[in-house]
């Protein structure tokens, strides 16, 4: 009996432990519960086990304190636990700053003070004053998938809104999760961000302090944006849907708030004044001399064009004169070969994969996805023009690695299972897929594509085509406006590998120095602990 009231103190010993150890793993738990990386079917069991392993642990130490009040004292008198007790202190005061700085701070945002040398997290002096003075709340819906970082937007939304006095907040979605709200808020890629604001909607196409400024001045400044889409010649049509409809498009681009018209040149002679850009998508019958020149006059007073055709044989041109890919050529030296894309870079060697972006253009420096082209034309920039100097710009190609090319031998289309090869005629990759020229006097821009599908309806959401084609009705209605912005350049750093003796110096002082010293000085203790008794 007095065996067993001897091993009662040990008994509440070991019931601690365990409690403590289930207390321990409860924590874990509610702390993943905290995070989302896990949900109970009941949360309310964590909260009791948690109350419970606390509850245990502190009745086991009482209770041995009760049965064992000799070894109690022992302990709390010995050399131990004076040492332990500093050690508890110091420890318990340095989680308790740790613990009230990062209160302070996170309830104290404005107080952070940007640190980095480069003060990559301090937005520019327009952004800010810009924020300080928003009229009303304005939000941000960054659309980022689970395959695209958001770190870097994420840090720069959160430092939007410390500065915004309360009028500027921010949330994400996920595109791929999320379409029907991806589509309703205009947005046909990943990464970007919509600005929303009184109503009005506004999508900065990548998170970058210029981007969004751009996004926020149109936001902030309405003006009307007009794009015409030529009509008349067998045109997609914005109204309709399918494989010959741009409804996708149109939608799209009123969500941008652009005001989205047709035009017809042969009735109404003139290009109104309020277009920002005139497309011509897709058409099946040529434009007249005319109609050709009122749209080259257009563009070199400082006008946008964007043109989209395919290759002849899917046309009804027939032997007729092209003289809208005439002037094209000689005017803004962008040339429609006669030919059709064969790439074999994909499963259908019809489609032509944009592969290759240009990131000297704001058309497409932010593209991330493949474009498809199917019954695409390639196109070549002649460098020969009757305007004044232009800027040419390859803006789309196929992949240097895939075996593509210009085919002019068109009899293949009309044979099921004919077999096509690069011969000495053809164009050998890798082939140009969109093409723009901008004149640096007008400032008149031009952009060329060598199909139409891609933006119809059946082609808008696949991949990357939206995004192309939206960026460009963008750049060329001057969405890509340049702002008055101060951004510091991040300083660059580059790793220099230890030479091979700095590396033999590095492992012998980790292996060899460092341990060393710990031993010496854990000798030099025991041996002077020993001297004095």
């Amino acid at each position: 009996m007095a065996l067993m009231k001897k091993n009662y103190p040990i008994i509440s010993l070991y019931v601690s432990l365990v409690a403590f150890i289930a207390l321990a793993l409860t924590l874990l738990t509610r702390g993943a519960m905290a995070l989302g990386i896990f949900t109970p079917a009941k949360p309310e069991t964590i909260d009791l086990a948690l109350l419970i392993s606390g509850a245990l642990v502190i009745l086991g130490l009482a209770v041995y304190a009760i049965l064992a009040p000799d070894s109690v004292r022992i302990f709390l008198g010995g050399r131990q636990a004076r040492y332990g007790s500093n050690a508890l202190v110091m420890v318990l005061a340095f989680t308790g700053i740790v613990l009230v700085t990062n209160y302070l701070a996170f309830k104290n945002p404005k107080t952070l003070v940007d640190m980095t040398e480069d003060k990559s997290n301090t937005l520019a002096p327009e952004m800010a004053k810009t924020l300080q003075e928003l009229p009303s709340k304005m939000t941000a819906v960054g659309y980022f998938s689970p395959e695209i970082q958001r770190d870097q937007a994420e840090q720069l939304l959160s430092n939007m809104k410390n500065k915004s006095q309360g009028n500027f907040d921010y949330r994400f979605a996920d595109p791929v999760a999320n379409p029907v709200q991806a589509k309703s808020d205009g947005v046909t890629g990943d990464g970007k961000i919509v600005l929303e604001m009184s109503g009005r909607k506004e999508i900065a196409d990548y998170a970058d302090q210029t981007e969004l400024l751009r996004a926020m001045n149109r936001l902030l400044n309405p003006e009307a944006r007009a794009v015409y889409f030529l009509a008349g010649h067998g045109e997609l049509n914005i109204e309709e849907s399918g494989q010959t409809g741009l409804s996708r498009a149109s939608e799209t681009l009123t969500s941008k708030n652009y005001t989205v018209k047709t035009l017809n040149l042969l009735a109404d002679n003139a290009i109104p004044q309020d277009a920002r850009a005139v497309i011509v998508a897709g058409p099946q019958q040529p434009l007249t001399a005319n109609e050709v020149k009122l749209l080259m006059d257009y563009t070199l007073r400082g006008g946008a064009l964007i043109v989209m055709e395919g290759p002849v044989p899917l046309t009804d041109f027939g032997d007729k004169p092209d003289p809208l890919a005439d002037s094209l050529d000689r005017v803004w030296g962008i040339r429609l070969r006669n030919d059709f894309v064969v790439d074999q870079a994909g499963t259908n060697p019809l489609q032509a994969i944009g592969a290759k972006y240009s990131s000297a253009s704001p058309a497409t420096n932010a593209m991330a996805l493949l474009t498809i082209f199917p019954m695409a034309r390639s196109i070549e920039l002649t460098q020969k023009t009757d305007q004044g100097p232009i800027t040419l710009t390859s803006l789309v190609e196929t992949s240097p690695s895939s075996q593509a090319w210009g085919e002019t031998d068109f009899s293949s289309l009309e044979q099921s299972n004919a077999t096509v090869s690069l011969d000495p005629e053809d164009t050998p990759g890798p082939l140009t897929l969109a093409a723009s020229a901008e004149s640096i006097k007008d400032k008149g821009r031009v952009i060329v594509f060598g199909n139409a599908i891609f933006a119809s309806d059946e082609g808008f959401d696949a991949y990357g085509n939206g995004d192309l084609f939206i960026n460009a009705v963008d750049w060329c209605a001057g969405a890509d406006a340049p702002v008055d912005i101060t951004v510091t350049p991040p300083t660059q750093r580059v790793f220099m590998p230890p030479s091979q003796l700095q590396m033999i110096a590095i492992i012998f002082g980790s292996i060899c120095v460092l341990p060393g010293l710990a031993l010496g000085a854990g000798a030099f203790a025991w041996l002077s602990r020993r001297r004095r008794g």
